[in-house]
């Protein structure tokens, strides 16, 4: 009787190890939802169908159905250093750089990304990147740093622009018709170069805050924008410039350009900023939420994409509209609104999110 029990109780063993070893189907994972809803982005930007955003620990995301969902892009090596800027100079070729020093390559429309450059001894990070001419691209960052590339990204060397010092540059930008490249930062900042990017003069100075981005305008003068609420537009020479009005003193990083030639100027507050006279005076678009808007893209069906500090957000300005309450008759000589008048205070507003400031640099 023992021994039989003990066969049984062997034969269970057996086959309880044989079931165990055995290959067996496993049910694939659910798919990871990125919470690009919640998530600090800096930059967003199409590569012809694809829209692709960059932001917080270095995580890049793109979306092939005009943000209705969004997958995460691949990036090789992950080392969580937050994106600052995507561009693209085609539909499939585009770098990203962000903080350490980073920069990244993609030549599939954002799907995957290869690291070219990472200074983790010296981690200022880089705020803008733009490819000057065919295999010539130049990145700048906080406190003077800038990086040039003359193989198309595989190695960069240091340079030093002179009468940067040790002030931040902000964004790059370049004229419609090529012949001509702006740098705006701290400090009242702005470089010009005309051949590009070899050689660059300082504008006489005309603002001493930070600048966060700029604009060419169609008649070819500029609009440059950043903290507090100061924005300011100069003719083509980008010689004499005058200063915008601006509703609200918030720090404004990002902008777009509607069908109709309007600029639009995105914001801290949850603010989108609206001219029609190239940027000599502007209305109030969108406004609401603690969220700092970092940068927009205009949808096909009317709608803004908008990035921020907390996450992707959809706006439609047409239904925004419709949905508003008719504003009553004003009162008959009323006193100056009160909220027009604190608009123009000069408080200091907290570091802009797409900053040098983010990683402890002064405004």
């Amino acid at each position: 009787m023992r021994i039989a029990v003990g066969l049984v109780m062997a034969l269970i063993v057996a086959v309880s190890a044989v079931y165990s070893f055995s290959p067996r189907h496993t049910p694939p994972l659910a798919p990871t939802r990125l919470p690009v809803d919640r998530m600090h982005f800096n930059t967003l930007v199409r590569a012809g169908s694809t829209l692709v955003a960059g932001g917080e620990l270095g995580y890049v995301a793109t979306s092939i159905d005009e943000g209705k969902s969004w997958q995460t892009a691949e990036v090789e090596p992950r080392r969580h250093a937050a994106i600052t800027q995507i561009v693209f100079v085609d539909d499939k070729l585009g770098m990203a750089i962000g903080h350490e020093g980073q920069i990244l390559r993609t030549e599939d429309g954002g799907k995957r990304w290869k690291e070219l450059h990472f200074d983790q001894e010296r981690g200022e990070p880089l705020m803008s990147i733009a490819r000057l001419a065919p295999g010539q691209w130049l990145a700048v960052g906080a406190f003077g740093r800038a990086l040039r590339s003359a193989d198309d990204g595989k190695t960069w060397e240091r340079v030093e622009i002179p009468g940067v010092e040790d002030k931040h540059m902000n964004r790059i930008a370049r004229s419609g018709d090529g012949k001509r490249w702006m740098i705006v930062g701290e400090r009242g900042l702005v470089l010009i170069s005309d051949d590009d990017g070899q050689n660059w003069r300082v504008v006489p100075p005309f603002y001493n805050g930070s600048l966060y981005g700029i604009y060419e305008r169609a008649d070819g003068g500029w609009v440059a924008y950043g903290m507090r609420g100061n924005a300011f537009r100069s003719d083509p020479s980008a010689e004499r410039w005058e200063k915008a009005a601006i509703p609200a003193p918030i720090s404004m990083l990002g902008h777009a350009r509607t069908a109709d030639g309007a600029l639009l100027l995105v914001g801290q507050g949850g603010m989108v900023l609206r001219s029609t006279d190239g940027g000599a005076t502007f209305t109030v678009a969108r406004a609401g939420g603690r969220a700092s808007l970092t940068d927009i893209q205009l949808m096909p069906d009317g709608s803004w994409l908008l990035a921020s500090d907390g996450g992707l957000l959809r706006h439609d300005p047409l239904q925004a509209q419709a949905a508003r309450p008719a504003s009553p008759a004003p009162a008959a000589a009323a006193a100056p609104s009160a909220a027009l008048s604190a608009s123009r205070t000069q408080s200091a507003p907290p570091a802009p999110a797409a900053s040098a400031a983010a990683s402890g640099a002064k405004p």
